[in-house]
């Protein structure tokens, strides 16, 4: 009976296991948006594959809440715990947002500082990746997470200065065509949030070494 109890416990290591395969999501979600906006995969299909893989997301991140529930020990805090798969969720929430947005306005072409940002997002996206499997030890790794979440706070504020040099650019090309400024402004804000998103994942990483190593 006690063992068959102990197999049914959620062991430690398993909340480091769905992080990763959360992170694993980011980055395909993100670079399916890349694709998006280089033109390199038709806009429904990118779309299509985005909403696969925030469901996805969604999927582990059920898995992480009903695990941190039944544990009696976590890595970490409980709150740390839900607070970075919520974070990490949200990024990609945010990616499925920019894609219903896109669909929504039936927008088929890009402005530049648009592909940099998505680029950006890949970016950071990988820099996420890199740094969930070094939470595995906190002690060892906080340098390196210092250094990887910096990064990603980086190019957030990269995405910010393009977010802006693109709406000027935008509002200067159409001053006398609201509607294309107001669907780019719209494409724009959400590209901006999935980094800021992003930025969010950082500071949860950020807080979790600060307490633990």
């Amino acid at each position: 009976m006690l063992k068959a109890f102990q197999r049914l416990m959620p062991k430690e290591e398993r909340f480091f296991d769905l992080f990763a395969q959360h992170a694993e999501t980011i980055v395909a979600g993100a670079d399916a948006m890349v694709r998006m906006f280089t033109g390199e995969t038709p806009v429904a299909d990118s779309c299509k594959a985005i909403g696969a893989h925030e469901n996805r997301a969604d999927d582990v991140t059920r898995d992480v809440i009903v695990a941190v529930r039944r544990s009696f020990i976590t890595p970490f805090d409980r709150s740390a715990i839900t607070g970075l798969i919520s974070s990490m969720d949200d990024s990609v929430d945010e990616m499925w947002q920019t894609a219903k947005a896109i669909t929504l306005y039936e927008v088929s072409s890009f402005e530049p500082e648009m592909r940099e940002i998505s680029a950006l997002a890949a970016d950071a996206a990988r820099l996420v990746a890199q740094a969930v499997p070094l939470l595995r030890n906190i002690g060892k790794n906080a340098q390196q997470l210092h250094e990887l979440t910096e990064q990603i706070v980086h190019l957030e504020g990269r995405a910010d200065d393009l977010h802006e040099q693109g709406l000027k650019a935008l509002y200067r090309a159409n001053a006398t065509a609201p509607m294309v400024f107001f669907v780019g402004r719209e494409v724009y804000s959400h590209l901006e949030r999935v980094l800021d998103r992003l930025e969010d994942v950082a500071d949860e990483i950020q807080g979790i070494v600060i307490d633990h190593a």
